[in-house]
């Protein structure tokens, strides 16, 4: 008798998740959080480390069309060194392992190592080591960050409370509506190769999707103000989907307030352009890398200060 067969479309990215790890068991007393927020925290001899991975794959994630390499070799350091400071934590270090076609020459991922290195210098993390082998479905590029946490300064998904105050880093939409057009600019091109692709006065949002970078300086400002938000996650899949798995983990509810949410110019100008409510690209547009955070109204008066 055949086996009942569960389609992983019908769970989605997060209930898969939920699907393979509700039997994960933790068997090091070094293990202090698992499972279940940007990134793992681990205790090494007194001092807490915090670990995280994400994998970029071609054709899902990026397309090389108009993604060039050096930016996807930073944009995949950045993807991961987000993670870590959504832990209120600092990066270190990373590993890269890379899957890569015969299509790729040494001068090609040169590049992309031109991209890796360049966020290491930025953002004061060593490369320590990774892996390297053979596609043949296309490339992709898997990163393992890692991290220190400063005593008691551990922020994760839990922790927001009834009357916190919901804060976000910087404009929502924007990486979004620059994919909407890149993707447009590239259809145009592979029916009409001869025509120029038409993105000017569109930089912000190109480089929001193609560029992005991690939320460095507000871990530095709230150390320099003595503030620990009381939750935190980096917005990687829209605001919606971020505030979402606070509010589950913190178990409450929350109110978002629509004249609130930072919306650049440009992103409007073209949200308009496709026919989309700018909000709808904030709430689910995804891929911002801005920081989510909640704090108590006592931390707001010093923000305010």
């Amino acid at each position: 008798m055949e086996k009942n067969r569960t389609e992983v479309g019908t769970l989605g990215e997060f209930g898969l998740i939920n699907r393979l790890t509700e039997n994960t068991e933790i068997y090091n007393a070094s293990t202090l959080m698992g499972v279940g927020d940007d990134a793992a925290v681990i205790d090494s001899f007194g001092k807490q480390i915090v670990v995280t991975t994400d994998m970029l794959v071609e054709g899902v994630h990026f397309d090389l069309m108009y993604m060039p390499l050096k930016h996807l070799g930073y944009k995949s350091v950045i993807v991961n060194l987000s993670d870590i400071y959504a832990m209120n934590a600092n990066p270190t270090q990373i590993t890269v392992s890379i899957a890569i076609s015969n299509r790729f020459s040494v001068e090609a991922l040169e590049e992309i190592y031109d991209g890796i290195h360049l966020a290491c210098k930025k953002y004061g993390v060593d490369l320590v080591g990774g892996d390297t082998t053979t596609s043949t479905s296309g490339l992709i590029i898997s990163i393992t960050a890692i991290g220190e946490l400063d005593e008691n300064k551990l922020t994760t998904r839990k922790g927001a409370k009834e009357h916190h105050l919901i804060c976000v880093t910087g404009n929502l939409g924007a990486a979004y509506t620059g994919l909407l057009l890149l993707e447009r600019e590239k259809k145009i091109f592979i029916e009409s190769p001869n025509v120029q692709p038409d993105l000017e006065n569109q930089s912000y949002i190109i480089e929001r999707i193609l560029k992005p970078e991690a939320q460095k300086e507000l871990i530095e400002w709230l150390d320099k103000h003595q503030i620990v938000p009381s939750a935190m996650i980096d917005i990687s899949d829209g605001l919606s989907s971020e505030i979402l798995h606070i509010c589950k983990q913190s178990e409450c509810g929350c109110v978002i307030y629509e004249d609130k949410i930072p919306i650049h110019e440009q992103t409007r100008q073209n949200a308009e352009m496709f026919k989309i409510a700018a909000i709808t690209c904030a709430l689910n547009g995804g891929e911002d890398y801005e920081m989510l955070f909640t704090i108590s109204t006592d931390d707001f008066e010093k923000m305010a200060t």
